[in-house]
C-alpha cells in the first residue's frame, strides 16, 4: 500500500486533496499565531487593564465608605460631645439664674428689713412725737386746772379728790 493509494482514497472519501488539507492547517496554525500575537494578547491585555480598573474602583468605593463610616463616627462623637456641652452650659445657665435669684431675694429681704427698721424707727419718732405732745397737752391741761383751782376756793379735800380725778382720766386715756 501505497501513500498515494492512501491519499487518493482519502479524497474520495472526503472529497478534499491530502496536501490542501495540511496547507489548511498550517494557514490555520499561522493565523492562530498572528491573531494571538495580535488580537488575543492585546484584547487580554485590555481585558487584564480594564479587570484592574474595575478592581481599584473596588477598592476605592471601599475606601471611600470606610471613611465615610469614619467620618459618621467622627461627627457622631462631636454631635455627642456638642450635646454634652450644650448641656453643661444649660445647667451652669440654670444654677447662675439660681445663684441670682438668690442673691435678688437676699437683697429684697435686706431691703425690707431696712424698711421696715425705719418704719419701726419712724412709728417710734411718732409715739415719741404722740407722747411728747400728751405730755404737753397734759402739761397744758394741768396748769388750766390749776388755775382753776387757784381761781376756785376749794378745800384741801376736794381739791386731793379733784387732782386723783384728773390723774386717773389721764391713765385711762393714755393706755
Amino acid at each position: 500500500m501505497d501513500f498515494q493509494f492512501f491519499t487518493d482514497q482519502f479524497e474520495q472519501i472526503i472529497g478534499t486533496n491530502f496536501w490542501t488539507m495540511i496547507f489548511a492547517w498550517i494557514n490555520i496554525l499561522i493565523m492562530f499565531l498572528i491573531l494571538r500575537k495580535f488580537l488575543f494578547k492585546p484584547v487580554k491585555k485590555m481585558i487584564d487593564s480594564r479587570q484592574k480598573e474595575v478592581d481599584d474602583m473596588y477598592s476605592n468605593a471601599a475606601e471611600a465608605e470606610e471613611d465615610a463610616n469614619q467620618m459618621k463616627a467622627d461627627y457622631e462623637q462631636k454631635l455627642a460631645k456638642a450635646t454634652e456641652e450644650s448641656e453643661q452650659i444649660l445647667k451652669d445657665a440654670v444654677r447662675k439664674a439660681q445663684l441670682r435669684e438668690e442673691g435678688i431675694i437676699k437683697e429684697a429681704e435686706s431691703k425690707a428689713s431696712r424698711i421696715l427698721a425705719r418704719a419701726e424707727e419712724q412709728i417710734e419718732l411718732e409715739k415719741a412725737q404722740a407722747v411728747n405732745d400728751i405730755k404737753n397737752e397734759v402739761s397744758g391741761l394741768a396748769v388750766e386746772l390749776a388755775s382753776a383751782i387757784i381761781s376756785r376756793d376749794v378745800d384741801p379735800e376736794e381739791h386731793k379728790e379733784f387732782i386723783d380725778s384728773f390723774i386717773n382720766g389721764l391713765d385711762e386715756d393714755g393706755n
